[in-house]
Order: C-alpha cells, then sequence, then structure tokens
C-alpha cells in the first residue's frame, strides 16, 4: 500500500473537487480519497498491486485538470 499525494491544476470551483474524487473512486485499488480545493490536492492510498499513479493521472487528465506533481510514501 501506498498513500500518494497529487498536486492539481485547473480546479476552479468546489464541484471540481466532487468529479475528481468521483474519478479516482472509479479506479480500482484506491482508497481513502480526499480532495484538498484550497490547495490544489488530491490524496489517497493506493494498493500498488492493482493500480498505479498513472492510471489515476490518466482518470484526473482526462476530465481536463493538470497533474502537476505526484508524492509516493510507502505504508506497511
Amino acid at each position: 500500500m501506498q498513500k500518494v499525494m497529487m498536486k492539481l491544476g485547473g480546479m476552479t470551483c468546489p464541484s471540481c473537487l466532487t468529479k475528481i474524487e468521483k474519478a479516482v473512486e472509479n479506479v480500482d485499488g484506491t482508497d481513502q480519497i480526499k480532495v484538498l480545493f484550497n490547495a490544489g490536492k488530491l490524496k489517497f492510498v493506493m494498493d500498488s498491486n492493482k493500480t498505479n499513479t498513472d492510471d489515476v493521472k490518466n482518470a484526473i487528465e482526462k476530465m481536463g485538470y493538470e497533474v502537476m506533481g505526484i508524492k509516493e510514501k510507502e505504508i506497511n
């Protein structure tokens, strides 16, 4: 399992937050999804046996938002 933080661009209103959370929820292997609108960040836990950050990044970018940075941290 990994904790992931992504820096996002293109969020213009709080409804963007809901759209991004739903898109990430639809990626198998993601959990504890939280978008921090004012900080422009997405935090979630990912099962690296089921998905990877590229899958999540693609789901976000398909909706027209930008992923400007990704940090991953292994958790036990």
